[in-house]
């Protein structure tokens, strides 16, 4: 159960600071094209991350490193590189953990929580949680990104998260930074860097053995 409760907190990423203008509803609108197009015409992505948790029982930041896939329509890896080895995989409705050289699955559908977090990250990556009624959005900018915040309507998510933050590139609308508020008070960070878009990625990938 342990492991299932650190997938939840690889997710729950912190609401930034930073001063946020809001945006008219022509704006909005223009956003949500973009963001539609680019995930209509994006069947992959690769990119480096760096993950930056603080949890209240804690004093010092936890700054992890390593790789992402993303491959449609529900295939997922998040590889954990620096300072330890970990691996998680989605298919579809299967999340898979490498551990140690342990491998554990757990079906998303038989916990309502997990359900909604394999599609709260499946929506972030792909942009369709910015038409999903499980979630009101605001929508506001800085000088590079355009942010949406999404709070949860459903009650089983409200337990977990209070929060979403996705930031968008103002230039090709691809998400460069995850964040969330969780219900208790820890800050999650992820960012990402040097994306590939649309190159080969093997199926194989993600399949743990």
């Amino acid at each position: 159960m342990h492991k299932l409760i650190f997938i939840l907190a690889l997710f729950s990423f912190g609401y930034s600071s930073a001063q946020h203008k809001p945006l008219d509803a022509v704006t909005i609108q223009r956003i949500k094209e973009g963001v539609s197009q680019v995930s209509k015409k994006t069947s992959t992505i690769s990119s480096d991350f760096t993950q930056e948790k603080e949890m209240s029982i804690l004093n010092d930041k936890i700054i992890t490193t390593g790789k992402f896939y993303f491959k449609k329509d529900q295939l997922l890896r998040w590889e954990y590189i620096h300072p330890f080895a970990y691996i998680i995989t989605i298919r579809g409705d299967v999340i898979t953990i490498l551990d140690e050289g342990t491998i554990k699955s757990f079906n998303t559908k038989s916990n309502k929580v997990f359900s909604e977090v394999n599609r709260i990250i499946i929506g972030s990556v792909n942009g369709t949680l910015l038409d999903d009624a499980s979630f009101t959005a605001d929508f506001n900018k800085n000088n590079s990104h355009f942010i949406v915040s999404l709070t949860p309507v459903s009650a089983v998510v409200k337990e977990s998260l209070d929060r979403i933050a996705i930031y968008f590139n103002k230039t090709d609308y691809t998400v460069d930074k995850l964040e969330m508020y969780e219900s208790a008070g820890d800050f999650t960070r992820i960012t990402f860097t040097n994306k590939q878009i649309n190159q080969p990625i093997s199926d194989e990938i993600f399949i743990l053995h």
